[in-house]
């Protein structure tokens, strides 16, 4: 996906025209180096939804670093890479887990021309370069980890690389933070770091939303557009119910299994495989059958699905 195209987009949704001015003035001046500029992300998907575009936006602008906390398939990293892509910056995804420590994110000493040398990571790269550090699942590392960032999060926006110098961030700098609440692992984010970030309660996707992406993604009739946003709702409402996980709540599933249905595999076992055994639970694998089987005809052929 292009710039041009993310732009009209947004355009066409409804986002604020000054802060699509702002994100233009914005690209202008800040560049990218050439050698990172394969960093840039090319997403496949947009994110649907022009309030939180607004919000998301305007948080950037002012040089705000941001938090995005909701459940599975709310669009939390397809959001990212948009974001990435519409400022012109490159990304660096920090995956965050309990082993996480500051070498990780910030680099380690290494041993090259004779001498110690630093080996960044993608903290100081990030910070470095101008580039939008996306901190995945930031509720599953250890605090003490996050806390070598806390002074490039707030008004200071120096990282202490220890035992080397004080790096200044560069004015396009950006962190992101994604978490969903209730896996197992995760943490509570303590204040200290919770209040260098705006968080944005990221909301589950809409059935217009969802309808206007199955009408761009896929070849799909408009009865059975309407079948499989049905289909995902009703799934994601028991989900958050908690009459099932989240795990075959799964966006990026579904539309894989779309895929191997316009290649000819039954309805059935591309759902399977795309949604319906992403959940090890044998239990919660018939609850999803049976949500399926209630809502599509075991003898609707995959072929009758698209134009």
């Amino acid at each position: 996906m292009e710039y041009k195209i993310l732009m009209d987009f947004l355009e066409k949704h409804g986002v604020k025209p000054e802060l699509l001015k702002g994100v233009e003035d914005f690209r202008k001046e800040h560049g990218v180096e050439e050698k990172y500029q394969v960093r840039i992300p090319n997403p496949r998907y947009k994110y649907y939804g022009r309030e939180i575009w607004n919000k998301v936006i305007t948080g950037v602008l002012e040089g705000q670093h941001l938090l995005l906390s909701g459940p599975k398939a709310t669009g939390k990293n397809v959001l990212c890479e948009n974001l990435a892509l519409l400022f012109g910056r490159p990304q660096w995804n920090v995956s965050l887990n309990v082993t996480t420590d500051s070498a990780g994110l910030i680099g380690a000493d290494t041993f090259a021309g004779g001498e110690v040398r630093l080996r960044p990571g993608p903290i100081y790269l990030a910070a470095e370069k101008g580039g939008f550090a996306i901190l995945d699942e930031i509720n599953m590392a250890k605090n003490e980890a996050l806390s070598v960032i806390h002074s490039a999060l707030d008004y200071r926006r120096i990282l202490d690389v220890p035992g080397y110098h004080l790096l200044p961030l560069h004015e396009a700098t950006r962190f992101i933070g994604t978490m969903n609440y209730g896996y197992i692992g995760t943490r509570e984010l303590n204040e200290a770091l919770v209040s260098r970030f705006l968080v944005i309660d990221m909301p589950t996707i809409s059935p217009e939303d969802f309808k206007e992406i199955l009408e761009e993604e896929t070849t799909l009739k408009d009865e059975y557009i309407k079948l499989f946003v049905r289909l995902f709702l009703d799934l994601q409402e028991k989900s958050l119910h908690s009459e099932i996980s989240s795990k075959p709540i799964d966006l990026r599933g579904l539309m894989a299994a779309i895929q191997l249905m316009k290649r000819g595999l039954s309805i059935g076992q591309s759902l399977d495989m795309g949604m319906v055994d992403k959940s090890f639970d044998s239990y919660e694998k018939e609850i999803v059958r049976d949500i399926i089987d209630t809502l599509i005809p075991k003898d609707l052929d995959a072929k009758e699905l698209f134009k």
